[in-house]
């Protein structure tokens, strides 16, 4: 993850065409009326170095970062007759730049993507995705404010899919599952049926079935679950216990709520009922790596190294890069005066994650420690 960039546009230039290029690309006769908008590298170039790429690379410029300037439609018809295959090229671009965590580009370019082709929906898919395992990134170097700022636009952007293609097997899929991950069981049942009713692939119908028999089985979609998982979420801890507690009294074997109780008591700093939740939570079904982590945070806080250290390591066999579990795991071997192995797992963290500031903050301190041995 980077920080936000400045201005987006400072080496866009716009120029009129220079006689000698072409009058018409395609179909499309080029208007030289309209300034043409161009990506200098480095903000030094020479006319004679002009070509349609870098006013392509311009136009997807100015349409990701100004989708209503006045040549727009204009800028779109250029840019799909000089590059007709650019939505398959730089989605597959995007992609990879996702699963190399280089969210701010991939981000970028779905933008561009989305402003390009207005009415079609797979860059907006595309962006809210992208969008989400940014949220997810921010949780994890634990920085609420913006973990939640890319959430509400994760939010807003399956919104905006939904507007122009509220039938789209794709959206309501994709948006049912980033529902589920957010707790919000009813959104989460609404979309999945939506997918159910329009989508073609049995495997996901399968899967969107199961998951809906599920949550209505446990009955999930009760608002005293969703209320419960708001307060905590906001910081109203005690206000959430009391509605998982008034909603367990009538579902004593939902997972999920004994999961929140623990939560709550969790960030509450009363580790002892958040042991004992966290390990019902397990008994009934809900071993997660979530659960095991949340377990073992308790069990740290207790004094018990040893079977807090057990904890983790099952989670971490889950999801051997998550970088919560593994900062955890350094905690506790440094707890545990392993100082070798405290900085193993934070120097982890950190090749996963270089701007997690509490592994870096642990790291300094080992390695200044170490130092003065």
């Amino acid at each position: 993850m980077s920080s936000e960039p400045g201005d987006p546009l400072k080496n866009i230039v716009f120029i009129s065409i220079p006689d000698g290029l072409e009058r018409a690309i395609g179909q499309l006769a080029i208007d030289p009326s309209i300034l043409m908008p161009v990506e200098i590298p480095n903000g030094k170039w020479e006319i004679s170095d002009l070509s349609w790429e870098m006013i392509v690379a311009g136009m997807l410029k100015v349409l990701t970062y100004q989708p209503d300037h006045a040549d727009a439609d204009y800028y779109r018809k250029f840019i799909l007759e000089v590059k007709p295959s650019i939505v398959e090229e730089l989605t597959a671009t995007a992609v990879m730049k996702a699963r190399n965590k280089d969210f701010d580009l991939a981000e970028e370019i779905f933008k561009a993507l989305v402003n390009l082709a207005p009415s079609d929906v797979r860059g907006l898919v595309n962006l809210a995705l992208v969008y989400e395992e940014h949220s997810v990134a921010y949780d994890h170097i634990h920085n609420e404010k913006l973990r939640d700022e890319y959430a509400e636009r994760t939010f807003q952007t399956y919104k905006r899919a939904l507007r122009i293609a509220p039938d789209s097997p794709d959206v309501n899929y994709n948006a049912a599952y980033f529902f589920l991950r957010q707790r919000n069981y009813t959104k989460a049942v609404e979309h999945l049926t939506h997918f159910i009713d329009h989508g073609a692939d049995p495997d996901r119908i399968r899967r969107a079935k199961r998951v809906v028999k599920e949550l209505k089985s446990q009955d999930l979609l009760d608002n005293l679950f969703k209320e419960a998982y708001d307060f905590i979420r906001m910081g109203r801890e005690r206000d959430g216990i009391a509605k998982i507690k008034e909603f367990l009294a009538s579902h004593p074997d939902v997972w999920n709520a004994w999961f929140l109780l623990g939560w709550g008591f969790r960030r509450l700093g009363e580790y002892a009922e958040g042991r004992k939740a966290f390990e019902h939570t397990i008994e009934l079904g809900g071993n997660q790596a979530d659960t095991y982590n949340e377990l073992a945070i308790c069990l740290m806080e207790l004094g018990e190294l040893a079977e807090s250290r057990r904890q983790l390591l099952i989670a971490l066999q889950a999801e051997p890069e998550n970088i919560k579990i593994l900062s955890n795991l350094g905690i506790v071997s440094m707890k545990q005066e392993n100082r070798a192995e405290a900085i193993g797992f934070f120097q982890t963290v950190l090749e996963l994650e270089p701007e997690d500031q509490i592994a870096r903050k642990y790291l300094s301190f080992l390695e200044g420690d170490s130092s003065e041995k």
